[in-house]
């Protein structure tokens, strides 16, 4: 009888894996040993990224879960799960055999990634840029022949970013450049061939890639139910999801209905300070004064934007709050507050509650110490989607859930509840649109016009969301299903034990367990209560 394989040298394997393959990944998740690296998306390297997640898969079959603590159980059905899509995704024409915007992002974000946050010596972390900027050579050539052809759509994002990134390393560099502390010569020469080789990428896509365009968007029915059931672990049929979410939708619009002298009057004054911090402040002060949950030691610093990033950032991924690495974090975490003043209503609702305060801030804290060491990093942003997709009903199913939790308290003024009401309606939107699209039910064209017709979104704005949506199959409705989920829990935690039942030690049990998809918790939690019955 063949004895059990270990568990904890296999994910240790898993995660070597992982770091080794997406570098610009493990540089945002605060693992630094491939900082001077780009992707290898070369027949040889993707070869050996497959090659290694089927031995994974292989090895995962000897490990015996009854042996496993709850969170090794958890992490192997994760991991496995994480290398079934990613298997997927390597034989699909929907990545790196597909998308241009994939290799756009990973390059412009492979240095950009370097300068947010000082984790390093700026001498170490320039010399690291250097070497992803003379990798701009191969990485291109790797991308020119994996993509021949592509959706419009997706095209026309990569040249977007292809000029953000040209703004980057011409103007950008320069001002990052006038830092003490680094040789910046190699790096300058570095960045302006790497200009003069993504303006030739740019150009490619323009001319060649643009004009043969892939009118098929859709990932299949079977891929979306692979995203759903070793992703996100849910139950649902993807049509199950999307009537729900269409149910939801009808409810939301009902109550804008009936709401609408709300309607137009959270928007703030124009111009005015928004007082980032002390917006903060109070937020976090009502928090604690109702008990929702335990509020970590975790300062926040609203800062502007880096001067040297400003040109770039409106046509990349370029976020407000993005989340601190999960190793290696800085004490103080800096939030880039957007140049142009957003309004009062703004800086509450999604600067403060639903990014930088309870919403996701607070869960990346409790993530970090996660007993789940897939759940401590798999819902850090990266260049273009958090690290590991089993993160997404998490993030933003508790971000959504707790601007919720904030106006149970009062917090939020009538007109901010109306607003949220019509981001509940977009997140109902989204979801319909993110099944049908990837079912091929819809066209772009259709889910454009859906979103137009249910949550009155403006031409322009729709489409963008459209073809985002195609892009990453069941990232869409991952809002909503996350944040229902939390709400039912809570329900039935709270019919269950009645008086015993304590809002703070329910969400303070519940942000313990990481970035993990939210029905695992619940099964978590569930049995937990069944035991002290």
């Amino acid at each position: 009888m063949t004895a059990p394989k270990p568990f904890g040298p296999w994910l240790d394997r898993f995660f070597q894996s992982y770091f080794r393959h997406r570098p610009v990944n493990a540089t945002f998740i605060g693992i630094h040993d491939h900082d001077h690296r780009l992707p290898d998306f070369s027949p040889s390297g993707a070869g050996d990224a497959f090659a290694d997640l089927r031995s994974l898969l292989e090895a995962s079959r000897g490990i015996d879960p009854v042996a496993l603590t709850g969170p090794e159980q958890i992490d192997l059905r994760l991991a496995t799960g994480f290398l079934e899509t990613q298997r997927w995704e390597f034989e699909s024409r929907h990545f790196h055999q597909g998308n241009p915007s994939l290799y756009t992002g990973e390059a412009i974000f492979g240095v950009i990634s370097l300068f947010l946050t000082d984790f390093a010596p700026l001498a170490e972390r320039v010399a690291a840029a250097t070497g992803r900027l003379e990798a701009y050579d191969r990485f291109f050539e790797q991308a020119r022949a994996n993509v021949p052809e592509a959706p419009a759509g997706w095209t026309a994002r990569a040249i977007r970013e292809c000029r953000a990134g040209l703004a980057l390393l011409t103007s950008g560099v320069r001002q990052l450049a006038a830092q003490p502390g680094a040789d910046w010569n190699p790096f300058l020469a570095a960045a302006e061939r790497a200009a003069r080789l993504l303006e030739a990428h740019r150009h490619h896509l323009e001319t060649d890639t643009l004009r043969r365009p892939v009118t098929a968007v859709a990932a299949g029915a079977d891929a979306l139910e692979l995203y759903l059931r070793q992703g996100h672990f849910l139950a649902e049929s993807g049509d199950a999801i999307a009537e729900y979410a269409e149910a939801e939708l009808v409810r939301a619009k009902q109550y804008l209905s009936e709401r609408k002298d709300d309607a137009g009057a959270a928007a703030g004054t124009a111009g005015t300070d928004p007082r980032y911090q002390a917006v903060w402040d109070d937020a976090r002060d009502t928090a604690l004064r109702h008990q929702l949950l335990a509020w970590p030691d975790f300062p926040i610093r609203y800062v502007p934007r880096p001067a040297w990033a400003a040109e770039a950032a409106p046509d990349l991924y370029f976020l407000f709050y993005r989340s601190p690495a999960a190793f290696g974090r800085p004490p103080v975490h800096e939030y880039l507050v957007p140049p142009d003043d957003p309004g009062e209503s703004a800086v509450k609702l999604n600067h403060v509650v639903h990014h930088g305060g309870i919403g996701h801030h607070v869960q990346n804290w409790h993530a970090f110490r996660a007993r789940s060491r897939i759940g401590r990093m798999a819902a850090v942003d990266c260049a273009s989607r958090i690290a590991m997709f089993c993160g997404g009903t998490m993030a933003e199913g508790w971000a959504c859930y707790a601007t919720d939790l904030m106006g149970e308290t009062g917090y939020l003024t009538n007109a901010e509840r109306y607003d949220e009401q019509r981001t509940r309606a977009r997140m109902c939107a989204r979801a319909v649109v993110d099944v049908r699209l990837h079912q091929g039910r819809y066209s772009l064209a259709d889910a454009a016009a859906y979103y137009e017709r249910e949550a009155a979104m403006p031409a322009e704005a729709a489409m963008g969301e459209a073809v985002k949506n195609s892009m990453f199959p069941g990232g869409a409705l991952m809002y909503v299903m996350g944040t229902d989920k939390i709400h039912q829990l809570r329900q039935t935690l709270s019919a269950r034990l009645g008086g015993r039942f304590s809002l703070r030690a329910f969400h303070d049990e519940f942000l313990s367990h990481g970035s993990i998809p939210v029905t695992l918790i619940a099964e978590t939690m569930m049995e937990q209560a069944n035991g002290a019955e």
